[in-house]
């Protein structure tokens, strides 16, 4: 009887580890139907978000809707300078002139030279030299500038010959921050001086940088772009000016991947555009034995002023976004889809993993009772 007894206990121990097991399994990720359904509570309401399938036909629509927490900053195209030296306001030139007479009016005795060092450029452009006044300088090279000295020098003093020298001023320096081997400040060689130029001056970008991104502030304005844009169009490497700020960072954007995906993390962009079949490789993929391919979900949150379900817009500012990895076209929209800025890339998990789990456990409980009843 006693046999019979704990056999009738272990009967009813594994019967409730079924009904447990139905209801209570513990899981990494809900299946697609959980995460998809709508409570009808006082919680949530019937448009509490909306579902969109990722397809061919429905890309062209996605592509329609605003960008959400995306940098939307403007870039300047180069615009080619003559590579040469330009005189402007704030600058300093030092001027020395040579005469061969012995009592002239710059030069007496055994002198036969006179110097005007540090003569500053006004901000009409002009410097005074004595004899001839003042001579307007700015927007001259230095060599045609030293003609026109020379020139007028000549009137008062024949044979005169005139050497200039230029220093330019602040006003001609353009700062590089961080991001970089040596920041600093950096004085304009010339006219047609690039961004890239100015980065590989100051010792070149950082290798620790993820998608390294490029701020130009000039006159109260920010433009912005990556370093490898630059690099792939040399029409975007932007002619520097006087007084320009560029900075160089790490690109700050990133999603989130989470549930039955190879891994849970914060993931930074790597590149400017992503696409969720991107996404997917950064991630790992899914996992082989937990992931419903079919549900894998892409949740994004628009802010209200785009919710416009007539227009271009999406019809919820909650949207979660369906993609199927199981057929051709579900990969090759995939391939197009972008992934946005703060976007949660969530892999369900499939329905399968559950039955497996509970036939599992099944067949652990009826081989305990195999054993029981051969005691």
């Amino acid at each position: 009887m006693d046999k019979k007894h704990n056999f009738l206990r272990i009967g009813l121990l594994c019967a409730t580890i079924f009904l447990t097991a139905c209801g209570n399994l513990p899981r990494g990720a809900g299946l697609q139907n959980e995460v998809l359904k709508v409570k009808q509570d006082e919680e949530y309401i019937a448009d509490s978000f909306a579902v969109a399938e990722v397809t061919r036909a429905l890309l062209p629509v996605y592509a329609e809707w605003p960008r959400v927490n995306d940098y939307h900053y403007s870039w300047i195209k180069r615009q080619k300078q003559p590579a040469n030296r330009i005189i402007a306001p704030g600058d300093t030139v030092s001027v020395v002139i040579w005469a061969n007479e012995e009592n002239g009016l710059l030069t007496s005795g055994a002198e036969r030279s006179v110097a005007m060092p540090d003569l500053r450029v006004s901000s009409g452009g002009r410097i005074f030299l004595p004899y001839i006044d003042e001579v307007k300088i700015s927007g001259m090279s230095p060599e045609h500038a030293r003609e026109i000295i020379q020139e007028k020098y000549e009137t008062v003093t024949p044979a005169a010959q005139v050497q200039l020298s230029l220093v330019e001023g602040r006003a001609r320096e353009v700062s590089l921050v961080g991001g970089v081997g040596s920041p600093g400040t950096f004085p304009l060689p010339d006219q047609d001086y690039t961004v890239l130029s100015l980065l590989s001056a100051g010792g070149g970008v950082d290798d620790g940088l993820e998608n390294p991104q490029i701020r130009l502030h000039r006159s109260g304005k920010i433009y912005g772009t990556s370093v490898s844009r630059l690099y792939d169009t040399p029409s975007l490497d932007t002619t520097l000016r006087g007084g320009d700020k560029v900075i160089v960072q790490g690109d700050s954007r990133y999603f989130l991947s989470l549930g039955a995906t190879g891994t849970e993390a914060r993931h930074v962009f790597p590149k400017d555009h992503l696409t969720a079949i991107e996404a997917m490789s950064i991630i790992g993929g899914v996992s082989d034995s937990r992931a419903d391919p079919k549900g894998i979900l892409v949740l994004r949150q628009y802010p209200a002023k785009y919710v416009d379900p007539l227009k271009a817009g999406p019809p919820n500012a909650r949207m979660v976004f369906t993609i199927d990895l199981t057929t051709a076209d579900g990969l090759f929209s995939a391939g197009q889809f972008r992934i946005q800025p703060g976007d949660l890339v969530y892999g369900t998990e499939s329905p399968v993993t559950k039955a497996r789990t509970i036939f599992g456990l099944i067949g652990s409980a009826f081989g305990v009772v195999n054993t029981a009843a051969a005691l």
